[in-house]
Order: structure tokens, then sequence, then C-alpha cells
């Protein structure tokens, strides 16, 4: 079984900067994609980063250069570093693992953007 723990969002400014993290935990597999999504009201979730084990990114296009995405492999934990944030990135968060076996999703946060 596998378990991913969010931590992190909450309210912010526009313009300000949030850090979200997930972690992994359970039978974890080296070769791995994990990825953070986002839904906001009345939206589908949509893909926001993701990384593979090796390190390699993807970015929406509407966060790029603004949110960074890492992973410390040896903690199985992701982060999002969420800058300069807009009214628009106002969504619940989720965070999702995607291995041979399966995909995990974490249990989602709220982060909301004031203007």
């Amino acid at each position: 079984q596998v378990q991913l723990v969010q931590s992190g969002g909450g309210l912010v400014q526009a313009g300000g900067s949030l850090r979200l993290s997930c972690a992994a935990s359970g039978s974890i597999f080296s070769s791995n994609y994990m990825g953070w999504y986002r839904q906001a009201p009345g939206k589908q979730r949509e893909l926001v980063a993701g990384i593979t084990s090796g390190g390699r990114t993807n970015y929406a296009d509407s966060v790029k250069g603004r949110f960074t995405i890492s992973r410390d492999n040896a903690k199985n934990t992701v982060y999002l570093q969420m800058n300069s944030l807009e009214p628009e990135d106002t969504a619940v968060y989720y965070c999702k693992m995607t291995m041979i076996v399966g995909t995990y999703w974490g249990q989602g946060t709220q982060v909301t953007v004031s203007s």
C-alpha cells in the first residue's frame, strides 16, 4: 500500500509564494513519476508540474517561470515551490505518484490567492 501525505498551502496575497510538500510512504518503486495537479471550482483537474525519478520535469504553460517542482528521492518527497502567485492559481492542489503497479493521490490541499 502507498500513502501520499501533503503539507503546505493556505492563503496568500497575489505576488506571494507558497511551498507544497508531498511525502510518499509504503511500497515505493525507484522508478516513478510524481506530479502536482490542481482543480479549481467548476473546472477539471489539470496537471501543474511533473517530475520523473531521474529528475526530468514538465510544466503547464500557465506556471512556467513561476513554479518549480523538485524531489528528494531519499525521502520519497516531492515539492512545489510557487512564486508570483496569481488569483487564477487558486485551487485545491493534489500530488500524484505513478508507478508500474498503480497510481496514488494525496489528500489535496487548498491554495487561495487573494487579489
